[in-house]
């Protein structure tokens, strides 16, 4: 297969990329070259901008293009019109952020969409991240006349990730310690490997498949206390674990999901419980949660000693409200 990605080089892109070469397809690399340049220099790679510097993509055409960066309705649209009569497919990577009621247990494809009052606006935040990805589905469906699959990603984790969302958590319990746990220990948590949703995308992607799936995990439930016990089993640490509620984190107001990794409050807890049915029989294997930590780990001990965390707690931070918890406790 001739697959063009947009994109490439950072993280799911990346990630895409190997899953593709390792299955024997031929790749063109579509971006500015301005990450992790020379990542692929063995791979032909068009330079160019998405937002009206697509001209490297004239006169080319490929069996499918896999959209790894698409966020403005615009861009996409633009993208897919060019592409339209030069691929079968077009595959968007999208995010379950675009459902309208994250409270939802069981969210599925068919489940209400988030909407934009005013769809010309382009900023992304994260009021508008999700009903901008609704848009840039739509507008990759209508302009490819329905020959589009949607990859609807939960958490993307594993090596290479540059949100620290995850990588967190398998570091902080390697330290050892008093470890603040969040909220209810038997709370369902989800996420999926980056190699697992690459591997899935590139697979899909071969099989023409089209239409919106679900695509996070692990395929068997775990919880928030499972993820935590097995980082302290695969780290060898001393960590014990101290579990503070939900409304002493509110109240504290620690941020979801960025200070405090993997957690969400009840009125999120959709995010949690995604029905991912379609894609699993459809082929999406996500591999054993230990196997995760250990790569993420591996992989987070090499960065420089003064790497600075783009998410999770400080230890300072975290020192301060185990002590405030501990009074409470003892009240």
């Amino acid at each position: 297969m001739k697959l063009l990605i947009i994109g490439g080089t950072r993280f799911l892109g990346r990630a895409i990329v190997q899953a593709a070469l390792a299955a024997g397809h031929e790749v063109t690399l579509f971006n500015r070259g301005q990450s992790n340049p020379g990542l692929y220099a063995n791979l032909e790679t068009l330079a160019g901008d998405r937002d009206g510097g697509l001209g490297a993509l004239h006169g080319r055409a490929w069996d499918a293009v896999i959209d790894t960066c698409g966020y403005v309705p615009r861009l996409v649209r633009d993208a897919a019109m060019l592409l339209a009569d030069r691929v079968e497919l077009y595959t968007f990577i999208s995010s379950i952020s675009v459902y309208a009621d994250p409270s939802q247990a069981g969210i599925d494809e068919d489940s209400p969409l988030g909407t934009m009052a005013d769809e010309t606006v382009e900023t992304v935040d994260g009021d508008t991240y999700g009903p901008l990805k609704v848009l840039c589905e739509k507008a990759a469906t209508d302009s490819m006349h329905g020959r589009a699959l949607i990859v609807r990603a939960g958490l993307i984790v594993g090596p290479h990730d540059l949100s620290d969302r995850f990588t967190y958590w398998p570091c902080r319990v390697a330290r050892g310690g008093e470890v603040l746990s969040p909220g209810d220990p038997d709370a369902p948590v989800q996420f999926i490997d980056v190699r697992d949703i690459a591997a899935w995308t590139v697979q899909a992607t071969e099989k023409r498949l089209t239409g919106a799936y679900n695509v996070t995990g692990p395929n068997e439930p775990v919880t928030m206390s499972q993820v935590l016990h097995a980082c302290k089993e695969i780290s060898g640490s001393d960590a014990t674990f101290t579990w503070v509620s939900e409304a002493f984190l509110e109240a504290n107001e620690v941020a979801a999901y960025t200070e405090m990794p993997l957690w969400v409050p009840a009125a999120y807890a959709g995010f949690d419980t995604v029905n991912c049915q379609k894609a699993i029989g459809a082929g999406l294997i996500t591999r054993p949660l230990p196997a995760t930590i250990r790569d993420t780990l591996d992989w987070a001990d090499g960065r420089a000693p003064d790497y600075q965390w783009r998410n999770g707690m400080k230890p300072e931070r975290e020192a301060d409200l185990l002590a405030r918890w501990a009074v409470i406790r003892n009240r």
